[in-house]
């Protein structure tokens, strides 16, 4: 049974894609694409009541990444659900053709395959290979308008991608070397079980120059400062449900490649701990998105550097390390997955509503589409850590382990929490309340993914369900 969910966490997305790129009917794809999402998520839940598989030299299913499948999945396919209006109404107003739509479902469900086998590899030159064609498949997807900027803003996302991808693939073989001559040439020294059982023999020196090239390589994908240029650039001009899954699931998927390695460190007692690095860029790249957000003045651009800020966040929790602050990184990677993404669900139909991206041309939000209004009321109070959502709870976390271990860098994280939450709310009062400026298309909505993501991290604020709650203890515990 295990077995079989593993397979079809893969083997759905992996058909649906083949299956998609041969369909003529693109509206019949916009369905299939939202059924085969499901089929995913279902085989993804079934993970975690019904067993993991044993571990295999490519396939593993364990505590660091079983409920991050069932996350990346959630999320596939409530985007898809989003999707599906979304992308039709592009094609409804001539934005996209027949053909690109038919080519966006079949690369839809490629990027879903890229993901989920990026979690479940046991092999980490697989991993890689899985990051590097999620990030080709975006690429593909943020270019499919064929507009000047879209152009533009792929091969930027394709040219810093491809040398962030090439650092990791650096580190990748850096970890090889250090393990090959303990654990023996071949296949096994690139198996992230054998790694692990080997780790306080692999050569120390090798581990920490690989820890310094993948946190590169892999900070890249994250968006961390100063590796973060492309995406503002792909938020903004790819479409958005695109948006939607870069911020809440390539971002983490990026990360938890890194947590791995930051547990492989930890396992080695004479390599160097990466938390001053991971706390450093973490900290910069709070800091640096929250004054950035005061310049924007586009809508997906705002919320790209958001992404930038707390993906910052989670990184220096777990710079930080200890059992309270991974705990803290893993709840807040978690909400801010859920919430960022039922963000740009209303960024997307706003944007549709009003024609336009730019902040100024929206107003009124909350009188002229009041149900669009506050569902973006209640995204930017939750993304912006306001009780009683999820985020609150993961930033109080963060905070409260910094004072307690490092108060002098408390100071800075804290005002670039504050910064970023004065700018959020001032363009969030520009755009939802006041004078109702620029115009007001009729776009058919569908409110059900934003209000079900926007629930779930309320729910998360209030009460965590004790198997969760397990989950990220046990987790925090193994990143040292």
């Amino acid at each position: 049974m295990s077995f079989d969910a593993v397979t079809a966490v893969l083997a759905i997305p992996g058909t649906a894609a083949l299956l998609f790129a041969a369909v003529p009917s693109y509206r019949l794809t916009a369905y299939l694409n939202v059924v085969a999402a499901l089929l995913t998520f279902l085989a993804a839940l079934s993970l975690l009541f019904f067993g993991r598989p044993e571990p295999g030299p490519y396939l593993l299913v364990d505590d660091l990444n079983n409920v991050f499948i069932v996350l990346t999945t959630f999320i596939g396919f409530t985007t898809s659900v989003f999707s599906a209006n979304y992308i039709g109404y592009e094609l409804d107003t001539g934005r996209l053709t027949p053909t690109r739509l038919r080519f966006y479902h079949a690369t839809y469900q490629l990027l879903m395959f890229a993901l989920n086998l990026a979690l479940v590899t046991n092999n980490i030159g697989v991993m890689w290979v899985a990051i590097e064609m999620a990030t080709l498949t975006t690429v593909l997807m943020v270019g499919i308008y064929r507009t000047h900027a879209a152009l533009e803003a792929a091969w930027k996302y394709f040219i810093l991608g491809s040398v962030g991808i090439a650092l990791a693939l650096f580190g990748t073989i850096l970890v090889y070397l250090a393990a090959e001559p303990v654990i023996g040439e071949g296949l096994n020294s690139m198996v992230w079980t054998e790694l692990l059982a080997h780790a306080s023999a692999l050569e120390p020196g090798l581990l920490n120059v690989a820890f310094v090239f993948l946190l590169l390589g892999y900070g890249t994908k994250v968006g961390l400062f100063p590796l973060h240029a492309w995406l503002p650039d792909a938020h903004a001009e790819g479409p958005t449900p695109i948006s939607a899954v870069l911020s809440g699931l390539l971002l983490n998927v990026a990360l938890y490649a890194l947590l791995r390695f930051k547990v492989l460190l930890a396992a080695n007692p004479l390599a160097f701990t990466p938390g001053p690095l991971l706390v450093s860029m973490g900290l910069l790249s709070l800091l640096f998105a929250a004054f950035m957000l005061y310049r924007r003045r586009d809508i997906k651009r705002m919320f790209a550097y958001s992404s930038i800020e707390h993906m910052g966040i989670a990184a220096f929790a777990f710079g930080m390390g200890g059992p309270l602050a991974n705990f803290a990184g893993l709840l807040h990677m978690t909400m801010h997955s859920l919430t960022k993404s039922a963000i740009f669900f209303a960024v997307g139909d706003i944007a549709q509503v009003k024609g336009t991206q730019k902040i100024a041309d929206m107003g009124g939000l909350t009188e002229t589409n009041p149900v669009l209004g506050w569902g973006l009321v209640l995204g930017v109070a939750a993304i912006a850590g306001l009780p009683p959502f999820g985020i609150f709870m993961s930033e109080f976390l963060v905070v409260s382990s910094t004072f307690a271990r490092a108060p002098l860098l408390a100071i800075p994280l804290v005002l670039g929490l504050l910064v970023g939450v004065g700018a959020l709310f001032l363009r969030l009062n520009s755009i939802a309340f006041g004078e109702p400026r620029g115009p007001t298309s009729k776009v058919k909505i569908s409110y059900v993914p934003m209000f079900a993501h926007l629930a779930l991290v309320l729910i998360a604020g209030v009460y965590l369900p004790g198997p969760l709650v397990i989950w990220f203890q046990n987790v925090a515990k193994l990143l040292g």
